[in-house]
């Protein structure tokens, strides 16, 4: 396991130096769910919210999220994206919205947690603009699903 690197030799917490790493191109991909009542998915997937097109503004959300990163976690860098995708699945079975980030930069740091918050702000949304009619929904398998670029290259999730 490598060692942490967001912690000087005296054990306090700094921004990494990366300004002498290669720009590459980074792409990160995250993935994760809400979990809901069965009658809150078909408000979302009928349209008939009276707050308008959830997963839309759900998916504006996730990409301003993500260009807001470093605004939010301390010490990530302020990154120029040059892709935001945020896709949704409905999962009728589960009664979930499935949400998945793509996010890439060239650049001289990964953009994982530029992925992993777009997930996490646009499923916070879907609460917030559904919470109304189900306070009891969950957010649950926030993971990174996949990193590429950088010195360390291609990183995959394996399925479990």
């Amino acid at each position: 396991m490598s060692e942490l690197t967001h912690f000087n030799q005296a054990g306090e917490a700094h921004m990494v130096d990366v300004g002498a790493k290669d720009i590459t191109q980074r792409r990160a991909i995250a993935t994760g769910q809400i979990k809901m009542l069965p009658d809150t998915l078909a408000l979302i997937t009928q349209g008939n919210h009276k707050k308008g097109d959830v997963l839309g503004i759900a998916r504006i959300a996730g990409i301003m999220a993500a260009k807001k990163t470093s605004d939010l976690i301390p010490l990530c860098h302020p990154l120029a994206l040059t892709k935001v995708s945020v896709d949704f699945e409905i999962d009728a079975q589960n009664h979930a919205v499935k949400c998945l980030a793509t996010v890439a930069t060239a650049g001289q740091t990964g953009v994982e947690m530029e992925a992993l918050t777009a997930v996490q702000v646009s499923l916070l949304t879907i609460y917030d603009m559904c919470k109304a009619v189900d306070r009891g929904m969950v957010m649950t398998d926030i993971q990174l699903h996949e990193k590429a670029g950088g010195k360390s290259g291609l990183w995959q999730r394996h399925p479990s």
